[in-house]
């Protein structure tokens, strides 16, 4: 979903992070303002004072969606749910949660938490435009805060209309989930009826531009709904995943053939036999079964083309990296969940010093995708 991302900083603990992408909407959001709105509503002002409005009403903005994000994510610790932190993108922000709901209640407080924040911000800058403030430029301020009231209600009816993964699909989705005790049920419906709004946004997108009557909201009205409509199928495609892999030992998904090599191979044979024909970065390094640890390409790069022939591995390797050691019984949705923080393709399977197997992502996707087929997601 993100690209290149950029910590800010942490708001009671929670990383706040910002996407790349972010940027291009903070620009057209301040070029918008100040070219548009913000002269119609406080006239004859300068051009500076419009972009200088505009660049306020901007990170007003980014203040009301990361305070929407954040009420989603505190609200989902106090029910012990992990928080990965709060990214904002293109399309707005998402509070990045680790696991799920625990129960139709949970999900509930957890969705609508954000809309209840954005509905206090809103009503809070609609009260403040009436406040008969006495300071020379209090029509600025006083345009700045409807701004922000309109932009906050926006975010409200927009985030509750319930299609899956906006905030009131989730609502939905705690309804039915209370109903019926089923979550994927859940979730299936309100998921299809995601990627059914996306789908509509998208035409509503593509007959804006064959009338002519906007381009530019018509070109966004399809990316809304294409990323809606992926989202929507993800999510689901997540939980399947989520409910195949919780309590399943890595061992029922581990691959026995090592892609391994014994302590008395060359560096030579390393390079030539693995590393020039899969894009490993670390390699394990055994001797009969026990492992001895890894070599990496960085450490091959130090050395000479002369010292390859003559080293062998065992002889530069060092220990493995923690984080790619998983014991054969441990969770294979938490080995998942590991390799794509760590942007690992597989893990070492290790039980008391011997290296059993590796688990790959390829493999647990493909056990997704057959998942998927028999769901009919």
């Amino acid at each position: 979903m993100f690209g290149k991302r950029i910590e800010l900083f942490r708001l009671f603990g929670i990383p706040l992070r910002i996407d790349l992408s972010w940027f291009v909407v903070a620009f057209l959001v301040t070029w918008s303002l100040a070219e548009n709105f913000f002269p119609s509503v406080a006239v004859g002002l300068s051009p500076g004072t419009y972009w200088a409005m505009g660049a306020v009403g901007a990170l007003g903005l980014f203040a009301s969606v990361v305070l929407h994000e954040l009420a989603h994510a505190l609200v989902a610790r106090s029910y012990g749910m992990s928080i990965r932190g709060i990214t904002l993108f293109i399309f707005g922000g998402v509070a990045e949660l680790e696991t799920e709901p625990p129960g139709a209640k949970a999900e509930f407080m957890v969705a609508i938490a954000g809309p209840i924040a954005s509905v206090l911000i809103a009503v809070s800058c609609f009260l403040l435009t009436g406040v008969p403030w006495g300071f020379p430029g209090a029509a600025v301020a006083v345009a700045v805060l409807t701004y922000l009231a309109f932009i906050n209600r926006m975010l409200v009816f927009f985030n509750m209309i319930p299609a899956f993964p906006l905030d009131g699909g989730r609502v939905l989705r705690s309804a039915l989930w209370q109903w019926k005790g089923n979550l994927p049920w859940a979730t299936s419906i309100t998921s299809r009826i995601g990627s059914g709004f996306g789908i509509a946004l998208i035409a509503l997108g593509g007959l804006l531009i064959v009338l002519g009557q906007s381009g530019l909201s018509g070109m966004w009205y399809i990316l809304i709904g294409m990323f809606l409509r992926n989202a929507a199928r993800m999510s689901y495609k997540h939980l399947l995943l989520r409910n195949a892999l919780e309590g399943e030992p890595v061992s029922r998904f581990m691959r026995a053939e090592l892609m391994a090599v014994q302590r008395s191979v060359s560096v030579a044979e390393v390079v030539e036999g693995y590393f020039n024909r899969y894009p490993f970065e670390y390699l394990p390094v055994v001797d009969g079964t026990r492992l001895m640890g890894c070599v990496t390409t960085d450490q091959i790069q130090e050395l000479s083309p002369e010292q390859w022939e003559q080293m062998t591995v065992g002889a530069i390797a060092i220990p493995c990296p923690l984080e790619s050691l998983v014991p054969p019984d441990s969770d294979a949705m938490g080995a998942l969940t590991r390799m794509s923080h760590n942007k690992s393709s597989y893990l070492m399977v290790v039980e008391e010093g011997r290296l059993l197997g590796v688990v790959a992502m390829r493999d647990l996707l493909e056990f997704l995708s057959s998942q998927t087929k028999l769901q009919g997601a």
